[in-house]
């Protein structure tokens, strides 16, 4: 089989999943947790194959239905696409896995992973596609899912949550689209190379930085950045454990941070303006995020500040043009994904023992939760950039990336913002798993095997994080992807000339 056919298979595979979840996951008990984890795995496994395909071949291009744009549609796989897929495949198959235990305390636990598979297969279809059009349906079929697994509980909290962020997200979507349209009028094609090709020779059309303008919005809302994060702190918290790890670790960088950068860096060109405002954008949310976690009592609650704070890291890195700061933002789109996925399965477990988020009723839990308690540890000292796990490398990176650029003021920032993580999340450990263990929790137990498996894998990879610096791994993993994204033009000719 070429190489080009196993691309839908990262559409399809979860698709069928949802088929046969739905044909008999009602009827036989543990069929919706062993198609989960299958299709997870071969996911898992068939992203690693693309990374290595991508790394030998650059560029894998297929024809859906064989016809050939601009009439077709294109699926494509470069460098940033296979480094995105194993970053999603890898946390999606630990969320899978804990939630083999975790959603059997809810009922019809089927639903809940046929809409895990659709979101899923839609956050893989954003990634694959090469057509701006389908993007924005793939884009609305995760966002959909997902709204419907903020719900699942179906408590008036959650029910909140899930309104707002379907409203917010509507709005995003709707700024999308409108983007959509001003560039298909502009250019007459929807196919993002030829477009990218066509508006490189438009330097004076005034509709190619309005409809920036709307993407960075409509992304923006997608990824949660200041000032389009009002649906954040909400619907993390609310949302059951697997599908918070799953909104904070993959799909606001899915649906927003990798559609924003590579539309804006591939497609539409990155201008000195729209760089100034993506700049700006990264070092609010930075403060907004680190300081709007500081007095939080809810674990859950303070996770999703931070998660705030972390993207903000990500835009700035990236943002900032360079070979330095695109690598530092790429491998901390990484390292949060694994710590932050990591940190909100903790408090799933924390509350899946005790049946409550409130950091006030805590204490000592390490005691009587030793996987848990040292697996949320290593994920909080990833994200704070404590030496020597992973987030520390990516935020240095970053930081010298601001300096090397000449935006020290951004750097001290930066810095400042990791102090004040490091500190909220010691507290916030410290609180929950240490100190003396209140009376109300002597009787707790360790959460079930398939939980603490699950973060044990996301702990390992969280204290590894560091060797994908490693000049072979940094070769294969996130050098290609920071080339797609440091020189734009080169998604255009690499996919035009297929």
């Amino acid at each position: 089989m070429s190489a080009t056919r196993l691309i839908p298979l990262f559409v399809a595979v979860p698709l069928a999943g949802v088929f046969f979840i739905l044909l008999a996951g009602r009827k036989i008990r543990s069929f919706p947790e062993a198609v989960s984890i299958l299709v997870t795995l071969l996911l898992f496994i068939l992203s690693i194959y693309s990374l290595w395909v991508a790394h030998t071949r650059q560029v894998l291009v297929h024809f859906a239905g064989g016809w050939r744009p601009p009439a077709g549609i294109l699926l494509v796989e470069d460098g940033l696409t296979a480094f995105m897929l194993v970053t999603v495949h890898v946390v999606a198959c630990c969320i899978a896995l804990y939630s083999v235990s975790y959603v059997r305390k809810y009922s019809s636990p089927w639903k809940f992973y046929a809409l895990f598979l659709m979101t899923l297969s839609g956050m893989n279809g954003i990634l694959v596609t090469g057509d701006l059009f389908n993007l924005f349906v793939f884009l609305e079929v995760a966002s959909l899912s997902a709204c419907a697994l903020v719900a699942f509980g179906t408590e008036r909290q959650e029910l909140e949550a899930a309104f707002k962020y379907g409203v917010m997200n509507t709005l995003g979507a709707a700024f999308v689209l409108l983007a959509i349209a001003f560039l298909y009028a502009c250019c007459s094609t929807l196919n993002m190379a030829d477009m990218a090709g066509i508006i490189a020779t438009k330097k004076n059309s005034a509709a190619i930085p309005f409809a920036a303008v709307l993407l960075i919005m409509g992304f923006g809302l997608k990824a949660a950045l200041v000032p389009f994060h009002a649906w954040l702190p909400d619907a993390h918290p609310s949302a059951p454990a697997p599908i918070s790890a799953m909104l904070s670790g993959l799909i606001i960088k899915c649906l927003g941070i990798y559609t924003l950068f590579r539309v804006l860096f591939c497609v539409i060109g990155v201008t000195p303006e729209i760089k100034s405002v993506l700049l700006l954008l990264g070092v609010l949310s930075m403060g907004v995020g680190a300081f709007g976690a500081v007095g939080q009592t809810d674990l859950k609650r303070l996770f999703a500040y931070s998660s705030l704070s972390q993207i903000g890291f990500i835009v700035f890195g990236i943002a900032l043009g360079t070979p330095l700061g695109i690598m530092g933002g790429l491998l901390h789109l990484f390292n949060h994904s694994i710590g932050k996925s990591l940190l909100f399965l903790t408090s799933g477990s924390v509350d899946y023992a005790l049946g409550t988020r409130d950091m006030r009723k805590m204490g000592g839990l390490y005691e009587r939760m030793p996987v848990t308690g040292a697996s949320g540890f290593v994920g909080a000292m990833s994200i704070a950039g404590v030496p020597p796990f992973g987030g520390f490398w990516s935020k240095l990176l970053i930081i010298f990336a601001a300096v090397q650029a000449g935006y020290i003021g951004y750097a001290v920032w930066a810095t400042l913002a990791g102090v004040l993580t490091l500190g909220y999340l010691v507290k916030a450990i410290k609180q929950v798993f240490f100190g003396p263990l209140p009376e109300a929790c002597r009787n707790v137990t360790e959460v079930p095997l398939p939980m603490q498996f699950a973060m044990g894998i996301l702990a390992i990879l969280c204290a590894g994080g560091g060797l994908l610096l490693v000049p072979g791994l940094r070769e294969v993993f996130i050098r290609h992807a920071s080339d797609i994204l440091l020189n734009g033009a080169v998604y255009a000719r690499l996919v035009g000339g297929s």
